[in-house]
């Protein structure tokens, strides 16, 4: 399958809320997908801290997934989550971009399965994982 980055990023231009986040698609195609958040002070969720808002987190967790079911090649339409879980394992640092990158490894006739990983710039441990489920279109 082709490289989808440049579309994915045409698509995510469209949804304010990505746009309002500053995500940026990084990597797309073939069931994975790779998108990033730039640190802004505007989605600090702790100002004595700096930390970036968990649901800032959530979010980007969320388009990620469903960007990587969106791209995957089985996949012959749109989608939307039906299930997301989100265990949050440390704070991101403040001031580093925080990236996602999510896996699609299961595709049925009606749902879709997907793990995520969200990372900052300096650690080898993660920020957030997630698993998830969205809908995947009837194919015709």
């Amino acid at each position: 399958m082709p490289d989808m980055t440049e579309l994915a990023q045409q698509f995510m231009t469209t949804l304010p809320h990505s746009v309002l986040l500053g995500m940026q698609a990084e990597r797309m195609g073939d069931g994975e997908a790779v998108i990033s958040m730039p640190y802004k002070d505007e989605l600090v969720g702790d100002p004595h801290t700096g930390v970036i808002h968990g649901g800032a987190v959530s979010s980007l967790m969320d388009t990620c997934c469903g960007a990587a079911v969106m791209c995957h090649p089985d996949n012959k339409g749109g989608t939307a989550t039906i299930d997301l879980r989100i265990d949050y394992m440390r704070p991101a640092a403040p001031g580093q971009t925080i990236t996602a990158h999510a896996t699609c490894y299961h595709f049925s006739r009606s749902v879709a399965f997907v793990r995520a990983v969200a990372m900052d710039e300096d650690s080898e441990h993660p920020v957030a994982t997630a698993t998830g489920a969205f809908t995947v279109e009837a194919k015709r």
